[in-house]
């Protein structure tokens, strides 16, 4: 079953597997709900009409959190020891018992797919990454997936941990979409993740993974989040990245970023494509 969010001349309004549900209905409810309850509640609605030319919205309501974890791979833990200038904290979070877990952005700023992300006026080495995304409800069961770009500014995190924040939070640094897959939670251990930019119509970098090489497992990632914290209208937790481009690459101003999650039996594959707008450093004024 797979859930999308579309722009209406009324309001937003979801939709399921490409017909329009009732406007009463929210995320927000379904995720109040038990795991076991989830598909049921959702084969109950009749089909409506299609979405045919509505605008996809980031599948996260206004009111509910996008979280992520860091350095779960063993990639992301190497290209933070090079960037870093206090190196040994990032091998320290890969081997620890508790992960590394931060606040990304709430829902009303998260862009949705084909909307645009930014980079930071302020940094000179900016990166998306790529990340598979888990929903969790508010029992802390995950029910489903989506694509996440978690765009970061490299040079500010590498200059000091604690202006991670910084580095990770800002307008446009949050992309989530196009839509959330309901279900197939046993299967998100080995789906591919890939990634491609292109820029002025040829591509400037690939890259691959598998959500096997995180090192912690998901239903551990979202024990975590929730371990001291409540969310009664359920959340949405990226998981980490496993490809980061090098040193001499950064995003600039009408880069292409697409996202691609996939690839195992019974789980449709998902493609987050987001545009880079507005000025980069590079273009302001000097």
């Amino acid at each position: 079953m797979y859930l999308t969010r579309h722009e209406t001349a009324g309001s937003p309004r979801w939709a399921l597997d490409g017909g329009f549900l009732p406007p009463t209905f929210s995320l927000e409810l379904l995720l109040q709900m038990p795991k076991a309850a989830v598909a049921g509640f959702l084969r109950a609605f009749p089909k409506g009409a299609p979405t045919t030319g509505a605008r996809l919205l980031a599948p996260v309501e206004p009111t509910q959190e996008v979280w992520a974890a860091g350095v779960t791979y063993l990639r992301s833990r190497d290209a933070r020891e090079e960037e870093s200038a206090v190196k040994d904290v990032y091998t320290r979070v890969y081997e620890a018992k508790r992960p590394e877990l931060f606040f990304k952005a709430p829902g009303w700023r998260v862009a949705g797919h084909d909307m645009p992300i930014r980079v930071r006026h302020d940094s000179a080495w900016n990166v998306p990454e790529p990340e598979l995304a888990i929903v969790i409800n508010s029992a802390g069961e995950i029910v489903g997936h989506t694509v996440c770009n978690d765009v970061s500014s490299r040079d500010i995190e590498g200059d000091n941990p604690l202006y991670l924040p910084q580095a990770k939070v800002y307008n446009g640094s949050c992309a989530v979409g196009p839509g959330i897959h309901v279900g197939n939670t046993d299967r998100l251990r080995d789906l591919t993740i890939a990634l491609e930019i292109t820029r002025a119509g040829r591509i400037a970098f690939t890259g691959e993974t598998r959500t096997s090489q995180i090192k912690r497992s998901l239903d551990e990632l979202a024990d975590f989040l929730f371990m001291e914290l409540d969310f009664p209208k359920g959340a949405i937790l990226s998981t980490g990245t496993g490809i980061v481009p090098g040193q001499d690459f950064s995003l600039t101003h009408g880069d292409v970023v697409a996202i691609t999650i996939g690839g195992a039996d019974g789980v449709t594959t998902m493609t987050l494509e987001n545009e880079v707008a507005g000025k980069s450093r590079a273009d302001q004024p000097k």
